[in-house]
């Protein structure tokens, strides 16, 4: 012990003198970078997640996209007859759902092989599935994902179709148009668009503002009759009636309280355009002033009013009937 206490004397250090820092603290603060993020680190749950979700995604790039666990985002078709009309009419399809277990009947089995044809992706889904995706729609077992609808435009298909009609030609077929004003019930435009299918009418008007779309709904209530039957919208609705009548249209609206009765209504074979209004509104001014008549259907006292449809299909009946006669 006494060395150690010697003049001069210095204590030995095992690991040797250390002079300054050498830069080592400046080191350690300078830090490795930003952390990465959690889905980047290999060692994570979210970077597997992650993966998983990608090869998900490669795998199955054909299914549709969802809004959480909401509807999926695009137009879903539904029921059997819907989609079978759909496919016969070369809607484009991306994507065929079909119930587990579904009982197949020649419709079915119709539909499988139109969507085998054209290499649509066919996916089974439960009974519980289906009800989610189409917002519990009658789907029958069966839902097919359409693009949205490609509408036309108003003033071109209408101009385009009057030109092909010529009046001394026995065989040409007046032109013959329904334009809704404020129709925003989707099944109500389903529900026209097929009774101009059945009277053999050349297309259905929607203004583009304040109107309903050719949706799921309508082509569900349409019964595959929007396959068919083209849909045109028209930026301004009273500029295109201001059109059409001078390419040669009449323009008749429908009201309860019209001047013409419609079994007397003698426009009936011509070039016509025929106006509804809402049940609750009816026919707005400016489109009301833009009519060549305006005609009623004979009712019973004790009912107010028909559904737009309805009016639309006994209106297009008579003027059938009418042009048959003729």
């Amino acid at each position: 012990m006494a060395q150690y206490n010697r003049p001069g004397a210095v204590r030995k250090n095992k690991k040797g003198p250390v002079v300054g820092s050498g830069g080592q603290r400046r080191k350690a603060l300078k830090g490795r970078g930003p952390t990465p993020k959690a889905e980047d680190r290999v060692y994570h749950k979210a970077y597997k997640a992650k993966q998983a979700a990608s090869r998900k995604q490669q795998t199955s790039h054909n299914r549709p996209v969802r809004a959480g666990k909401g509807p999926i985002k695009e137009d879903l078709v539904t029921g059997r007859n819907s989609v079978l009309e759909a496919l016969r009419s070369n809607v484009p399809a991306k994507t065929l759902f079909v119930a587990t277990k579904i009982e197949v009947d020649d419709r079915v089995k119709d539909i499988l092989q139109m969507c085998a044809e054209r290499n649509v992706p066919t996916l089974e889904a439960s009974r519980s599935e289906l009800d989610r995706l189409t917002s519990d729609a009658v789907h029958q077992g069966v839902a097919l994902q359409v693009p949205p609808y490609d509408y036309r435009d108003a003033d071109e298909h209408a101009a385009a179709v009057i030109r092909r009609y010529d009046p001394k030609d026995p065989e040409s077929k007046a032109p013959l148009f329904v334009a809704l004003d404020g129709i925003t019930d989707p099944r109500n435009l389903g529900a026209v668009i097929r009774s101009v299918s059945a009277f053999s009418g050349d297309g259905v008007i929607l203004p583009e503002r304040r109107s309903a779309a050719v949706t799921a709904t309508a082509w569900k209530t349409s019964a595959g009759a929007a396959a068919r039957v083209p849909v045109s919208k028209a930026t301004n609705l009273t500029r295109t009636l201001e059109n059409c009548k001078k390419a040669g249209y009449f323009v008749i609206g429908l009201d309860g309280g019209g001047d013409v009765q419609l079994p007397e209504l003698n426009l009936a074979t011509e070039p016509l355009i025929v106006v509804v209004g809402s049940e609750g509104k009816g026919l707005s001014r400016l489109v009301t002033e833009h009519c060549d008549a305006i005609v009623s259907i004979p009712i019973d006292s004790t009912m107010e009013s028909l559904n737009a449809s309805m009016a639309v299909g006994i209106t297009l009946y008579e003027v059938s009937r009418r042009r048959a006669s003729a």
